[in-house]
């Protein structure tokens, strides 16, 4: 790899050889740290972003929530503090509760387990998320709340920002959110 070449032009003083310092020839490593850096670079990949699948009702469709099946069909409202609002079934029938954002695990592990029993256990009656951020909402929160769904393994979530009821709008106001 490295070699040293020592030089041997020493003039004889009193007996003795004068030595002169030694030279390092660096070479060969600087030619093998190119060859590992270039193998490295190549064999390597980069890091891929990994994004999410979000679907959006269109802005057309007046009545989206209607195509919703009730006895699946989770709603999770995001607001202000940390907080969300979660209901099962329509607007109408709703029984609205707020929990914290950081408990929204143990929420949608609840109401999934509560529609798999509704169905018999049948793998086409999947339970459906429906979320709708708030204008106070913050975004970590949606983000997270979006990680939970597929941590949780929800095949069918969607975003609706744009619906967001009067009665879901008063009891979020009512509560601070």
């Amino acid at each position: 790899m490295a070699t040293l070449n020592d030089s041997q032009s020493g003039k004889a003083v009193k007996g003795r050889t004068k030595k002169s310092a030694p030279r390092v020839d660096l070479t060969a490593m600087v030619d093998l740290m190119f060859l590992l850096t270039a193998f490295f670079m190549l064999t390597t990949s980069l890091g891929s972003l990994n994004a999410a699948d979000i679907a959006k009702p269109d802005k057309t469709d007046t009545d989206v929530v209607e195509n919703y099946p009730e006895s699946r069909t989770m709603t999770i409202l995001l607001g202000k503090n940390n907080k969300a609002v979660c209901y099962m079934g329509t607007i109408e029938k709703a029984d609205m509760h707020v929990i914290p954002v950081a408990n929204i695990q143990k929420e949608i592990s609840k109401n999934e387990k509560l529609v798999a029993e509704t169905h018999q256990h049948n793998p086409a009656k999947y339970m459906i998320v429906i979320i709708k951020p708030a204008k106070t909402a913050k975004f970590q929160n949606f983000v997270d709340v979006i990680d939970e769904m597929k941590i949780a393994n929800i095949k069918s979530y969607a975003i609706d920002d744009d619906h967001i009821a009067e009665k879901e709008t008063v009891f979020m106001k009512m509560n601070g959110i």
